[in-house]
């Protein structure tokens, strides 16, 4: 199929992800790695940055989907982590991903909602949320997750920024139109400081994370997700709106990416 003739307007503007069908959306994610970008050593990355997690850790793993970095804290540590999400699919990835790591007694799969959070005021060490927080609003996620934390707990999250102050206008739209809170880096840590964090650090995905892990597996998936559903005009939609969004990545990439976030309750 070719991107130009897949390209569906609804009431005259690009649909976004939060348009489509939700079991639709789930089955045709389930099926990649990656519900968002990121990679395996960018996790650990950040999981440097906040000085490692401790043995007794309990860490919350917030719109986890099947679980990629899930695993990476997992692997990575020895605490206890509550991994929650929307689907139950994705949970269900997630639980069968860490049986076969051989964590799943440190890992507990949550059904759940990140804007009405299970968990009691100052029970957890660290937060982590990759390409999720979105889903409620970055500054509303950074104030309501705050009371959450223990004293001095972290939270880690990635998010969709600005990397210019300058941009051009067909992906100013577009993600202005998608989400409505994408901003600078700036804007964004200061946002931070006003929820209560200090000690903020921040650095953004290379483009890899991307193409590579996120872009290019959802290709195959493509192919196999419209063999199942050829004549579902909504399942078509959706495959052309992700091939949009990384059509526009290609040619915008040096205006926007995913920075990871990180701070330390104040």
């Amino acid at each position: 199929m070719n991107n130009e003739n897949n390209n569906i307007i609804v009431d005259g503007n690009e649909p976004s992800i939060h348009d489509f069908d939700f079991a639709l959306i789930c089955e045709y994610f389930s099926s990649v790695k990656r519900q968002g970008p990121g990679s395996d050593e960018m996790t650990r990355k950040a999981m440097e940055m906040v000085g490692g997690v401790a043995d007794n850790a309990v860490v919350a793993d917030l719109g986890c989907g099947c679980g990629s970095q899930t695993l990476q804290l997992a692997l990575g540590s020895k605490a206890q982590i509550k991994a929650l999400d929307l689907f139950p699919l994705f949970i269900d990835k997630l639980k069968e991903k860490c049986r076969k790591a051989g964590v799943a007694d440190r890992v507990e799969g949550i059904v759940g909602d990140m804007g009405n959070l299970p968990f009691e005021a100052e029970s957890l060490d660290l937060i982590w949320s990759e390409g999720a927080i979105y889903n409620i609003g970055f500054e509303r996620g950074m104030c309501e997750w705050r009371k959450f934390l223990k004293p001095d707990g972290w939270i880690a999250v990635s998010e969709a920024s600005w990397l210019r102050d300058n941009r051009p206008s067909e992906i100013g739209q577009f993600w202005t139109e998608a989400y409505p809170e994408i901003d600078t880096i700036n804007n964004k840590v200061e946002q931070m400081m006003k929820a209560g964090y200090r000690d903020i650090r921040t650095f953004v995905l290379p483009d890899e994370c991307w193409t590579t892990n996120f872009y290019e597996p959802q290709v195959e998936a493509q192919r196999l997700f419209l063999e199942r559903y050829p004549d579902n005009r909504t399942a078509n939609e959706l495959v052309a709106n992700q091939r949009r969004e990384a059509e526009l990545y290609n040619r915008y990439h040096d205006y926007y990416g995913y920075v990871f976030y990180i701070g330390r309750k104040a």
